[in-house]
C-alpha cells in the first residue's frame, strides 16, 4: 500500500511581492520559506521515503533539500522531476500582480468557475487537474512512502479529484506554502489522513498501511491512534 504526501513548495520572493510567478525561472525562497523548508525536514523526519517526485521549478527543490541533506546519502530517496506537477502555465498572467489581476474580467471565472478557466496563452485549470492526477496515479503505482513537491493550485487540484469534489469547488481548498497534505491509497481508491499540515510532526501519518488495515471501511469515522 502506498502512502503520498503532497508538499507545496515554501514560501518564495514572488509569494512575498504578491506576483503570480507561474512558470518564471530565478523564484528563490524567502528567509521564511528557507526557515520553513528546515521545519520541513524536521517535521518529517525518520520517515522512511521510497521516492520524491519534484517539479522542476526551482523554489520545490530548495523546499525538500534540506530533508534530502539530513538523509544518509545511503538511504537518500531517489528524486525524480516530474513536468506533470510543474506549476500552472498562467501564460500572460506570468509575472503579473495579483492586485492587478484581481480587476480583469477574467478573475472571475478563476473564482467561481476554475474548471472554465484557460489562462490567456496559458493552459487550463482542467487540463492541470488531469496532468496531476496522472502524476498522483504513477507514484501510487509505486509502494512505500512517495513525497511529490508541486505548487498551491496544483495541490488543490488533486485533492478537489481525490475528495470526488468537482474542479469548481477547488478554491474553498486552502494549501499553504510549506503544508503537507497526506494521501492513503489502497489500491484501488485515495483517503485523505491530513490537510494543509503546516505545523505537527508528520512521522505517523506518513507510515505506508498493510493491504489488510487499508481496505477497512472507517466506520463511526475511524477510531483513531490505538492506546498504548
Amino acid at each position: 500500500m502506498t502512502r503520498i504526501l503532497l508538499i507545496r513548495h515554501a514560501h518564495s520572493v514572488a509569494n512575498d511581492r504578491g506576483i503570480l510567478a507561474g512558470r518564471s525561472s530565478g523564484v528563490f525562497l524567502t528567509e521564511k520559506g528557507i526557515g520553513q523548508s528546515e521545519e520541513l525536514a524536521k517535521r518529517l523526519a525518520g520517515s522512511k521515503i521510497s521516492k520524491v517526485h519534484v517539479s522542476p521549478m526551482e523554489r520545490c527543490h530548495l523546499t525538500i533539500n534540506p530533508l534530502l541533506q539530513s538523509i544518509p546519502k545511503k538511504d537518500r530517496p531517489k528524486v525524480v522531476i516530474t513536468e506533470d506537477l510543474s506549476e500552472v502555465d498562467y501564460g500572460k498572467w506570468t509575472g503579473k500582480k495579483l492586485s492587478s489581476l484581481y480587476r480583469d474580467k477574467l478573475w472571475k471565472i478563476v473564482q467561481s468557475r476554475p474548471s472554465a478557466m484557460y489562462f490567456p496563452e496559458g493552459e487550463g485549470l482542467a487540463h492541470v487537474q488531469v496532468r496531476a492526477m496522472r502524476a498522483v496515479h504513477a507514484a501510487a503505482s509505486e509502494s512505500g512512502l512517495q513525497v511529490i513537491v508541486s505548487h498551491g493550485d496544483v495541490i488543490k487540484s488533486i485533492v478537489a479529484a481525490v475528495l470526488g469534489t468537482h474542479l469548481d469547488n477547488f478554491q474553498k481548498i486552502v494549501i499553504d506554502p510549506a503544508s503537507i497534505t497526506v494521501l492513503d491509497f489502497d489500491g484501488s481508491d485515495f483517503r485523505i489522513l491530513t490537510l494543509n499540515n503546516t505545523s505537527t510532526p508528520i512521522v505517523e501519518f506518513a507510515k505506508p498501511t498493510a493491504k489488510k488495515s487499508a481496505a477497512k471501511a472507517l466506520l463511526g469515522g475511524g477510531a483513531g491512534k490505538k492506546s498504548k
